[in-house]
């Protein structure tokens, strides 16, 4: 068994305390007993462990009910039986309610039906414990997966938070640099146009934007782009292009990603003067 089972027997006679004693003597239980409720309580008080509750109907100064209430109200966990020879049927339906009894036994007693009884009682209470156990680790789990939920809400709340900044810092740099009064193109390593502004647009006479997404060697005009070729551009240096009869001057910085490289251009450019 998980832990040793104690017995608490409670009888106002010591004969029947001796026998409850010899019926279980080949059992591996301990047996505790007590001689009125009063006592039985007090031993209750320093007992850590006592499961099942055996007691008399009759005994002076306090009943058997009255004990066991009393006991329920102390230690709801154990398991409480009634032994009497009182054989009121609506005094044993009180009884067991009033006590929370889990059997009525009367006397003289079966020896075989008692003991079958007491195992029951004892499989009854590692029942309820491991039922409240499983219950509390259910709660537990509750609350940490409350705990987890909080805290994911929060996180998705910051991150939502976050990319609704995002959000506006990009609209507004791409505002931004639609009011720039020169153009402005951005590359990223693939070659691939990633940004163009509303006077790079109106420079190229690209009025669909069709610039986005292509790659800037097959884009329009070549001119332009075969001077911010990889390997054909001086950054930092201003290049001179012509293309439709206009005269151009632009100029390309790379764009750094701390020690590893270069993440993309950037070329500005507008008309000659």
């Amino acid at each position: 068994m998980p832990e040793q089972v104690r017995i608490l027997c409670v009888d106002d006679e010591n004969n029947v305390l001796k026998a409850l004693k010899r019926l279980f003597m080949d059992e591996e239980y301990e047996i505790i007993t007590a001689n009125s409720g009063l006592e039985g309580l007090a031993i209750l008080e320093k007992e850590p462990q006592i499961q099942v509750v055996i007691s008399d109907y009759r005994m002076p100064e306090m009943n058997g009910v009255e004990f066991l209430r009393q006991v329920f109200e102390r230690r709801p966990e154990t398991v409480r039986i009634v032994l009497s020879g009182f054989a009121d049927t609506a005094s044993v339906v009180g009884a067991i309610n009033e006590g929370h009894i889990y059997k009525f036994i009367p006397k003289p007693w079966n020896d075989d039906e008692l003991k079958i009884t007491i195992a029951k009682a004892v499989d009854v209470y590692f029942l309820w414990k491991n039922n409240e156990r499983l219950t509390r680790e259910v709660k537990d789990a509750n609350e940490e997966l409350l705990l987890l939920n909080e805290r994911l809400s929060k996180l998705v709340t910051k991150r939502t938070e976050e990319i609704i900044f995002q959000d506006k810092v990009i609209d507004h740099t791409r505002q931004f640099l639609d009011t720039l009064p020169i153009g402005v193109l951005g590359i990223d390593t693939d070659g691939t146009i990633v940004q163009c502004n509303r006077r790079a647009l109106e420079l190229l006479e690209d009025n669909n934007k069709g610039l986005l997404g292509f790659s800037a060697q097959a884009a329009r005009p070549p001119e332009f782009f075969k001077i911010i070729a990889a390997d054909s551009f001086n950054p930092g240096s201003f290049s001179r292009m012509a293309w439709n009869g206009r005269e151009f001057i632009g100029k390309v910085a790379t764009l750094p990603e701390g020690n590893n490289g270069f993440i993309g251009l950037v070329f500005v450019f507008d008309l000659m003067a």
